[in-house]
């Protein structure tokens, strides 16, 4: 069961012919567990999912079916296909997967409430177990949810639609649905989504902030003196200033090389933005030994 708390979109660990090497992938998802996080969600955008062939996503998935973390993983789709979203979440739930993280089909400009509602209604009616968390990344998808839709979709699907996952912002700080699970994707937004109610965050610098992110969710659950989040925003904000995928794989490749591999068309740092990355990080005494997934 999905809960409150810490949530990376994990990581995807690339093999040099271009295929998802599943038991790295989850050796890191793994190691970033055992370092603070409540769950990790396999197949967002930073785990370059839209990149990543289906049959990839069901060998991850068939693998992790077995894990002793199982009840810590969660899917995303990554697909725009309705029917390949539809194809995915049915293959996870026959493996005793629920909760998919879906964000509207991208590329075609003009995306209406409309058709993203027929899109969500299809894959409920074609996987009516499902749990389904909306991806509000306008960004990405060229869809921004509004707060009356989201209500909408609630109402009509009451069952299926749990939660959503803000990258845009416009909602973590107006909505307010009865058991409804809102996670902002951003660690700066973080300790004021939970004073606002929110449920956490699922962030894609949460596969190197685990620890810090997991330090400020719980001081604020027990009601103890903020004394990290300003440290946990200023890496955060040090990484938004790169493409958040290759940034992260840029830096925690600094130890392993496993990292050093992305899906075209995506690229790792080009030198003089990795050296400015790790002299920014470095100031802010955010260290590989103490940071990286072994």
């Amino acid at each position: 069961m999905l809960k409150k708390g810490i949530y990376s979109a994990t990581l995807s660990i690339i093999n040099k012919d271009n295929s998802l090497n599943v038991e790295e992938t989850i050796k890191h998802a793994e190691s970033t567990i055992q370092q603070g996080l409540h769950g990790v969600f396999f197949f967002g955008s930073t785990g370059q999912s839209q990149l990543i062939s289906t049959q990839d996503k069901k060998d991850l998935i068939s693998t992790i079916a077995s894990h002793k973390l199982k009840k810590h993983f969660y899917l995303g789709t990554g697909c725009n296909s309705l029917k390949e979203n539809s194809e995915i979440i049915s293959y996870a739930v026959e493996y005793g997967f629920n909760y998919f993280l879906v964000m509207p089909p991208a590329y075609y400009k003009g995306n209406t409430e409309k058709g993203v509602y027929n899109f969500y209604e299809g894959l409920i009616k074609e996987n009516p177990k499902a749990k389904l968390i909306l991806y509000n990344f306008e960004k990405l998808s060229g869809f921004k949810f509004s707060a009356e839709f989201i209500k909408k979709l609630v109402e009509a699907f009451p069952k299926n639609i749990i939660g959503c996952k803000d990258s845009t912002y416009n909602l973590f700080e107006v909505l307010k649905l009865p058991n409804f699970l809102m996670f902002p994707g951003s660690e700066s937004k973080l300790l004021k989504g939970l004073e606002l109610g929110c449920a956490g965050c699922i962030t894609a610098t949460a596969n190197v902030t685990h620890s810090l992110a997991r330090k400020v969710f719980d001081d604020f659950e027990n009601k103890k003196e903020q004394t990290t989040n300003s440290h946990l925003v200023a890496v955060r904000e040090a990484f938004e200033n790169y493409n958040l995928i290759t940034a992260v794989h840029t830096f925690l490749g600094e130890m392993n090389e496993k990292y050093n591999h992305v899906l075209p068309p995506l690229t790792l740092l080009k030198q003089e933005d990795k050296t400015s990355l790790l002299e920014k990080l470095k100031s802010l005494k955010f260290l590989f030994n103490s940071n990286i997934a072994a």
